[in-house]
């Protein structure tokens, strides 16, 4: 569970990562600002090693998920591009996020989570659908469930 909140109302894990997503942000300015044709291919080769780098760096249970997750996005949405998002991995179309994974046991939570930004296609006529799933210990059918939200969200 999550530590209480500190005097700003934000507690330790969410301030943690709003640093890391301004880490992030600098980071993205600097490699965007030595893109041309060749750095747009370095930038999107150095997020994506980036977002290995810190699923190498997660906890037994949750790297295998986040590999899994890659896997699965990379394949089934290959026009998708890795990167950090508030320090987790992200998946983006046009620079902006369209799906990611948080870490449970990195977050302090109970679960680990998969989740769909606004940008994903999943409106549904009746107005009411999921934007992010829990993950703890999924089975095959879940994984197959999660590749169709994917292949969904992409379209």
């Amino acid at each position: 569970m999550a530590e209480t909140p500190t005097g700003d109302g934000f507690t330790a894990e969410e301030r943690a990562a709003m640093k890391q997503r301004a880490a992030e942000l600098r980071t993205e300015s600097k490699r965007s600002a030595t893109a041309g044709k060749t750095g747009k291919e370095r930038k999107a080769a150095a997020d994506a090693a980036d977002v290995l780098a810190k699923i190498a760096k997660m906890p037994d249970g949750d790297r295998e998920m986040a590999e899994r997750v890659h896997l699965i996005v990379t394949t089934l949405a290959p026009d998708l591009f890795p990167k950090l998002y508030y320090g987790m991995p992200g998946y983006a179309r046009g620079g902006k996020v369209l799906c990611f994974f948080r870490s449970g046991q990195m977050d302090k939570e109970r679960y680990s989570t998969f989740g769909v930004s606004n940008l994903a296609a999943l409106d549904t006529p009746d107005g009411f659908w999921p934007t992010s799933y829990a993950l703890q210990d999924p089975s095959e059918e879940a994984w197959e469930h999660l590749g169709e939200v994917v292949r969904r969200a992409v379209t």
